[in-house]
């Protein structure tokens, strides 16, 4: 019987059938960070347990340490305090750990692909929703909480309930300017933030393997916002060339067996989908968000939602939502999205720090400046992506345009580490969530791609980066 990806996936790591759609999988790598990895590792201690696997969990700071130059653990205080918790029992427990500074630390969904622990085909698990990142490379990810995470340390198991399947289908070429984070916004806005509840995507199609590995990183990264926990891109040469030569990637032989392996984990011809969209790519434009949740987005051409209008606002509760958003972005029905001034830049996060990220908002602040009232900050997803960008030269390009060159985190994309985007001022973020008080109290967020950000900031208001060319 023909099979998807997410079943091949499942299967060939279910432990055992629990009956009801229930399964005991096996769990092949953990990565953990300053925030949900200390209570989960404390709780297996407190039980007298070790760790049943402890070679296979990573941990690194990132959510709570701070982005500022020259940063110690201490910087922020209560950052401090968790690195030095995470720190501890990882060497208590055998967990290698990636401290600040060292090669390997970042944002966990930046240094888990970048460093070939997560690898195509493999179940990969982490204390924060996001972790569907990995799904990019065919990796089965998602994100648990706080006592999966603990059963998952004591034992290498989880207890999952198997979600629905859905295929979204990507046909088309994506236009000039046009970016995997454009697309994202674009499925969301169209699906609506809840369209993926109790589903596993899948994404194919013509526009998506067309995107480097790196883009179908940020793609699977948004799959959340979908309201699904799963995001998965069937792996392929491209992906095999992309994980060759990393640190824990298998080398010689075993790399072929392995790479062979991977490419057949495509879906089968024939197999079946609860659930199926398709998506014309090249009707795809840059996008932004508007309002409070990533499914507010529209085309950088486009006009902002009216309550008053049936065809914006079918029913009060949609009617309600848009005023309500309206009004805490401090925007007007009807007005155009192009040319709302702009006070703050955020490029970084999970989503969009990775090293063609930057390179993508260096091209665009390359002789050009930040414009007068407006900050803008540059935070790499991991230390080995902010030398990589050093050495190219990246660096030098931002600063010389007046962008804030930081240290890798997750920085202002959730603001757990003091860094918070001041009330009532408006910011253009690279990262995945724009809902309220997420980049501060009454922070306003508008999501954007690496490019449309950087236009953003040496235009000082939402510009589509296509007429900057």
């Amino acid at each position: 019987m023909p099979r998807t990806l997410f079943d091949k996936l499942w299967d060939a790591h279910v432990v055992r059938t629990l009956g009801d759609g229930w399964a005991l999988l096996h769990i092949d790598r953990h990565l953990l960070h300053d925030l949900s990895g200390p209570p989960a590792m404390a709780e297996v201690a407190a039980r007298g347990l070790p760790l049943h696997n402890p070679e296979l969990d990573f941990a690194t700071p990132d959510h709570a340490a701070s982005s500022q130059p020259g940063r110690t653990p201490g910087t922020f205080p209560l950052g401090g305090r968790l690195h030095g918790a995470l720190r501890d029992l990882s060497a208590k427990s055998g967990v290698r750990f990636y401290d600040l500074g060292q090669p390997g630390q970042g944002i966990v969904h930046v240094m888990g692909p970048e460093l070939g622990i997560v690898l195509p085909g493999l179940t990969v698990i982490c204390g924060d929703s996001h972790t569907c990142t990995n799904g990019g490379l065919g990796a089965l990810a998602f994100g648990v909480g706080s006592s999966e995470s603990t059963h998952a340390l004591a034992t290498q198991t989880l207890r999952q309930q198997k979600p629905r399947r859905m295929r979204i289908r990507c046909d088309g070429v994506l236009g000039a300017g046009v970016t995997a984070k454009d697309l994202a916004l674009h499925i969301i806005g169209r699906l609506g933030a809840a369209a993926g509840v109790g589903y596993a995507i899948e994404f194919a199609g013509e526009a998506v393997r067309a995107l480097d590995v790196d883009a179908r990183l940020t793609l699977c990264n948004l799959t959340v916002e979908l309201g699904a926990r799963f995001g998965l891109i069937a792996p392929d040469q491209r992906t095999v060339d992309w994980v060759r030569g990393r640190p824990f990637a298998p080398i010689g032989e075993a790399f072929d067996e392995a790479a062979a392996h991977w490419l057949s984990l495509a879906s089968d011809d024939g197999a079946v989908y609860d659930h199926e969209e398709a998506i014309d790519a090249a009707a795809v434009a840059p996008t932004v968000t508007w309002g409070t949740s990533p499914e507010d987005a529209i085309a950088i051409d486009g006009h902002l939602p009216d309550p008053a209008d049936p065809l914006d606002a079918p029913d009060d509760a949609a009617r309600g939502a848009i005023e309500a958003a309206l009004a805490y972005m401090s925007l007007a029905p009807r007005a155009a999205i192009a040319g709302t001034p702009v006070d703050w830049v955020f490029i970084g996060s999970c989503a969009n720090s990775r090293l063609p990220d930057l390179r993508a908002a260096a091209d665009v602040a390359r002789g050009r400046h930040v414009a007068q009232g407006v900050t803008a900050w540059v935070v790499p997803g991991s230390e080995n992506v902010k030398r990589a960008a050093e050495a190219e030269g990246l660096r030098e390009v931002f600063e010389a345009a007046g962008f804030q060159w930081r240290e890798p985190g997750c920085s202002m994309c959730v603001a757990a580490n003091g860094e918070q985007v001041p009330p009532q001022a408006r910011c253009v973020s690279t990262s995945n969530r724009n809902f309220v008080g997420r980049q501060g109290p009454g922070a306003r967020t508008h999501l954007a791609s690496p490019a449309m950000a950087a236009a953003a900031a040496v235009t000082g208001r939402i510009t589509d980066v296509r007429t900057l060319a």
